[in-house]
């Protein structure tokens, strides 16, 4: 075990749009980390989810990905190489990362790095996913940077995909940084 905080949200956004006795509750699923609540090299790992049929078809469906690899069953066993249908990359990509996702009220996405998609994911194939936290530096007046790694496993530990993860995150206290960013 780490000596890191816990990964779960243990206190409350004071909604005041809400009950006062609810809004004091903790959230479900969420945290209200700040900057200096990111330790670098902690690491999370997901529950699994097998990628089914059915998830795979609405996926494409959504993002208009019709192509023959992940859409068509006679083409992927006749001429793919695979010889079966692939889960589409961006869905393993969407999957693999919601899996890690916090929903932490106080980050914002700043965008991905070395996305790479190492291998096949096929129907019915079991994924799960490791967040490591890779850095951090201040950056702007009230947020920092925040770098995470997303590697996504299918199966017993095979690694299917790999991405970096930048995102700003609110200072507790930005008097702190003063004269320590670069914006």
């Amino acid at each position: 075990m780490n000596d890191f905080a816990p990964t779960v949200g243990v206190a409350s956004t004071y909604p005041k749009n809400m009950p006062e006795a609810h809004a004091a509750l903790p959230v479900w699923n969420a945290e209200n980390w700040f900057y200096e609540d990111w330790p670098v090299g902690q690491k999370i790992r997901s529950l699994r989810r097998t990628m089914a049929e059915g998830d795979s078809h609405l996926f494409n469906t959504l993002v208009l990905d019709i192509h023959p690899y992940v859409q068509d069953q006679m083409f992927a066993e006749s001429e793919g190489i695979f010889g079966k249908r692939l889960i589409a990359g961006a869905f393993v990509f969407s999957a693999g990362l919601g899996l890690v996702a916090t929903n932490c009220v106080n980050a914002f996405s700043y965008g991905y790095d070395k996305l790479r998609f190492i291998k096949p994911v096929f129907i019915g194939d079991t994924i799960y996913s490791i967040r490591s936290n890779l850095d951090k530096k201040p950056r702007y007046k009230e947020m920092g940077l925040i770098r995470a790694s997303y590697e996504v496993f299918k199966g017993e530990g095979e690694l299917v995909l790999y991405c970096e993860h930048l995102q700003t995150v609110k200072y507790r206290n930005p008097a702190d940084f003063v004269g320590k960013t670069e914006k």
